[in-house]
């Protein structure tokens, strides 16, 4: 990792409705992580990483998206432009105060790239 990207603490699990309530269970239940947090997603503490599970109709299939941190958001974006990275902010809305970017990497894994406070 550089001074300009490093990985962050967040890790969200993207699960279709028919398969979101085993999916929760499998990680309380038989991996027998501690959830730490329900709502809108259930959220587990997966060592010193924080693991989402969000529920979302429009899925067919389970993916993981990653989180990157960077301390200059204009700066780290201009760097993945010219690596020719591409970016999909419309994939979800990010809260106002939150600072931030969607990209995806070759494979098809989104990240979200996102200014540290």
């Amino acid at each position: 990792m550089t001074e300009l990207l490093y990985g962050g603490v967040d890790i969200a699990m993207k699960v279709p409705p028919h398969q979101y309530q085993a999916t929760v269970a499998f990680y309380r239940d038989v991996i027998g992580l501690k959830q730490i947090g329900e709502g809108d997603a259930a959220l587990f503490a997966l060592g010193p990483i924080r693991l989402w599970i969000d529920e979302v109709p429009a899925m067919s299939q389970a993916e993981l998206w990653l989180e990157l941190m960077t301390p200059d958001l204009e700066r780290a974006a201009a760097h993945l432009e010219r690596a020719g990275v591409i970016r999909c902010d419309p994939i979800e809305a990010l809260p106002e105060d939150l600072r931030g970017a969607w990209i995806v990497n070759p494979a098809g894994i989104v990240h979200l790239v996102r200014e540290a406070q």
